[in-house]
């Protein structure tokens, strides 16, 4: 059943950049106005993170906010186009070198891209002061789950490798809304890791599943970002492509870094950053 996840995985990183390289040489002449060497950089710095646990999701908000890169009616849609192949590249390396048992990593990455074609069909219609809104939240949540994993506030964990009953149930069900939640721009790999530790599985098994689970979820939910026109075009582009360079490099060459300090700069960060959404939100409120 592996072997079938990572050919469906193939699958699906061709079906996506098919159909993005098709809309954006569609759109080639009236691409917008963004710095390719910014946001080349943001790609390649928060998806060489990304592999070692830090997340891309809300670190790259607060960078392509605090270089105006782009709009924040875009911004749940710029995020998950321009971090679908690279995360594409994670799962499919870490699902061959992890052991996860197949039903459960089956259903949980079902149900997290389920949950996330029902989410993007919402959240690209959104107007501005709820998109802020909502960004501004879902980092508030992001920062939570990960001043939780550095103060050891979450407890669990075990050596499992997978789930049956009730576990299961609760694991594909939390997957489903933490996929959806994922187009509104909360990351998924903080909270998914925080539910596999509360469930008693080995840590180490959520690798696998977080980046499978964003590697079923984002194929689709960026295709209706893309169809709706609900992303900036070439920031995406310009950061899908370092940033899949970036995976490469930290998932097969570099193997440790010393992370703890990061951590503690990048749940400031986000602080900051949801701050910044929720006052412009009130400021700009009808």
């Amino acid at each position: 059943m592996t072997e079938a996840i990572w050919i469906a995985l193939i699958v699906l990183s061709i079906f996506f950049v098919f159909v993005l390289g098709k809309d954006f040489f569609k759109h080639q002449k009236v691409l917008e106005n963004v710095s390719v060497v910014k946001t080349a950089t943001i790609g390649f710095v928060v998806n060489f993170f990304d592999v070692l646990g830090i997340g891309a999701f809300a670190p790259q908000t607060a960078l392509l906010k605090f270089t105006k890169q782009t709009e924040d009616r875009v911004l749940p849609g710029t995020l998950n186009v321009a971090n679908t192949i690279p995360v594409l590249i994670q799962a499919l390396i870490f699902i061959q070198i992890v052991e996860v048992e197949p039903i459960t990593l089956l259903t949980m990455l079902l149900s997290a891209a389920a949950g996330a074609v029902f989410g993007a069909g919402i959240v690209s219609q959104l107007s501005v002061q709820k998109i802020r809104l909502t960004m501004g939240f879902a980092l508030l949540v992001t920062a939570f789950f990960m001043l939780s994993g550095q103060m050891d506030w979450i407890q669990g964990g075990g050596e499992a490798i997978g789930l049956t009953g009730w576990k299961l149930m609760v694991a594909v069900s939390a997957n489903f809304i933490l996929g959806a939640l994922m187009t509104a721009g909360i990351g998924l790999y903080a909270p998914c890791m925080a539910l596999i530790y509360g469930l008693g599985m080995s840590p180490l098994v959520a690798f696998p599943i977080m980046m499978g689970s964003c590697a079923f979820l984002m194929p689709p939910a960026s295709a209706k970002f893309i169809k709706e026109g609900a992303y900036n075009r070439k920031a995406a582009v310009s950061m899908a492509i370092p940033g899949a360079i970036a995976v490469l490099i930290a998932a097969l060459i570099v193997k440790s870094l010393p992370l703890d300090t990061l951590r503690w700069v990048v749940i400031g960060v986000i602080l900051y950053t949801s701050f910044v959404m929720l006052r412009s939100a009130y400021l700009n409120k009808n």
